[in-house]
């Protein structure tokens, strides 16, 4: 059996699981405040041409979506994202839980606006119940989307100039980031995109890490403070060095980017096949993430020997799923798709 259902059915890089090996039985201090964990916050800021930056390592998404947003957001305000956010979508109610609204706006790409987001802000402003209605107090996107799109530079710039004329702190959740940055027609730079919000994490359970997202805070005013949260929402490791060393590995000689390319290579072939086969797609997603349709009875016998994720009912004989490529995705893997592919219409 072949997956392609997501991009963290590995384990890590060889680099990675190396550094681990190799430091296994050194003693560090704990809770990140090892010299592992300040390197990597000395590359990472190098790398985001931010060296003011303050840099925190968490383990997972959902944990890291939750500290971060809890930390900006007063008890009577929420979170504005698209309909299809991952925080609206995929983590159970873990903004909810934390006593936080998400704000829905539709979207049929995964991105939203800066014109949505100034005409939320200006009805609840002007409603007439505006003290019984929830505050937008932040917004959260995601680079890539739930369906692997991108924000341009001039849709990010628009957005980021809305939010500080509205004083709402942007959060991008780079779950997946390294994708996105690589990805043929992408026109942000990693600098560029720290200088458009007020906080972001780079992702390092899905680009090659064993576990871990970086989270990058460029706001001062979002800084004070963040370790004790951090702790109280259980993302502060004891052995904070193993996040540390891990990202201290991606971060050098452009691992995380290299890595992050060879998925979207990846994926670029994986659409190819599809599309050169017919098959239409949900999404014109130039990340490691495609979303091709085909007919249930189709995806049945395909399923038999390769995973992908089901995404949604097309029509009553039709779906769109999910082929995921990753840092690890050999290019055997493919050949192997591509063949059952054209089995398929045969």
């Amino acid at each position: 059996m072949i997956y392609f259902n997501s991009d963290y059915l590995e384990g890590a890089h060889p680099a990675v699981l190396e550094r681990l090996v190799r430091t296994n039985m050194e003693q560090t201090v704990g809770y990140g405040c090892d010299p592992y964990c300040e390197a990597a916050r000395a590359k990472i800021r190098a790398a985001c041409a931010a060296p003011e930056a303050d840099v925190h390592f968490l383990v997972g998404g959902t944990q890291t979506n939750t500290t971060v947003i809890a930390s900006v957001l007063r008890p009577y305000q929420g979170v504005l994202t698209a309909v299809s956010g991952h925080i609206n979508c995929h983590e159970a109610g873990a903004i909810e839980s934390t006593g936080h609204k998400v704000i829905a706006l539709p979207s049929t790409d995964g991105k939203i606006t800066a014109r949505q987001v100034a005409d939320y802000v200006e009805w609840h402003r002007n409603d007439e119940s505006v003290e019984h209605i929830v505050y937008p107090g932040m917004v959260y996107i995601s680079f890539p989307t739930e369906g692997g799109t991108l924000y341009t530079k001039a849709e990010l710039t628009s957005l980021y100039d809305t939010c500080l004329a509205y004083s709402l702190p942007l959060f991008i959740d780079g779950a997946r980031l390294g994708y996105g940055l690589t990805a043929d027609g992408c026109d942000l730079t990693l600098p560029e995109l720290a200088q458009l919000c007020d906080v972001f994490y780079i992702g390092g359970t899905k680009v090659g890490a064993l576990f871990g997202e970086a989270v990058v805070i460029t706001n001062p005013a979002l800084k004070q403070n963040f370790r004790p949260l951090q702790k109280q929402r259980g993302g502060m490791m004891a052995k904070g060095r193993l996040l540390g060393l891990q990202f201290d590995a991606l971060f050098t000689d452009d691992l995380y980017f290299r890595i992050a390319r060879h998925a979207d290579e990846m994926a670029y072939r994986i659409r190819e096949i599809f599309v050169s086969a017919g098959y239409p797609l949900l999404f014109d997603s130039p990340t490691n993430q495609q979303y091709p349709i085909l007919p249930d009875r189709e995806l049945a016998i395909l399923g038999e020997n390769f995973g992908y994720e089901y995404w949604t009912r097309v029509d009553a004989e039709h779906s769109g799923v999910r082929f995921c490529a990753s840092w690890a995705t050999t290019p055997e893997q493919v050949d192997a798709l591509a063949q059952a592919v054209r089995d398929l219409r045969k």
